[in-house]
């Protein structure tokens, strides 16, 4: 499964969802402009020693992102959007798009996919869900409906250290 983040800007969001992907087995797609530096040190500990275990690719557009992933599911996330994430039957092969914190999705991209396009409910008046918790709720949702496939559901580790 692919999380990607179109022109993420908090370079703390970025790293949290870096280390939920290295901890769900989900390759990370970060698409420029970015709003910080790769060697800046939020980033960095936001992920603390997980980026060893996650694969992240930079691409110049979004266009790149559905080049290399063509032929997969690819799901757009948008407080825009009509359909509940939990609407969707996902697979090991999709791939869950967020815009960048302060503007989501651009517009053009969600028009050119709409029926593809989600949200995570929430109250009336409620602007939207920080992004990294967005992408938990939505990337282990996915996860528990492909069974964790590949992740260790037995126990060993602790959630939330």
């Amino acid at each position: 499964m692919h999380i990607v983040l179109i022109e993420p800007q908090i370079p703390g969001n970025t790293g949290n969802i870096a280390r939920l992907c290295a901890a769900a087995d989900m390759e990370l797609h970060l698409v420029k402009p970015l709003g910080f530096s790769t060697d800046d040190k939020h980033l960095k500990r936001a992920g603390l020693d997980y980026w060893h275990l996650v694969k992240v690719t930079e691409h110049e557009n979004f266009a790149e992102v559905q080049e290399l992933l063509l032929g997969s599911n690819f799901y757009f996330l948008s407080t825009k959007a009509k359909k509940a994430y939990t609407e969707v039957n996902y697979t090991a092969r999709d791939v869950l798009v967020f815009g960048k914190e302060t503007a989501g999705i651009d517009e053009k991209i969600l028009a050119q996919n709409w029926d593809c396009c989600m949200r995570i409910p929430m109250k009336e008046g409620a602007r939207s869900i920080n992004l990294s918790n967005a992408v938990a709720i939505v990337a282990y949702e996915a996860m528990r409906q492909i069974n964790f496939a590949g992740l260790d559901i037995k126990g060993g580790g602790v959630a939330a250290l």
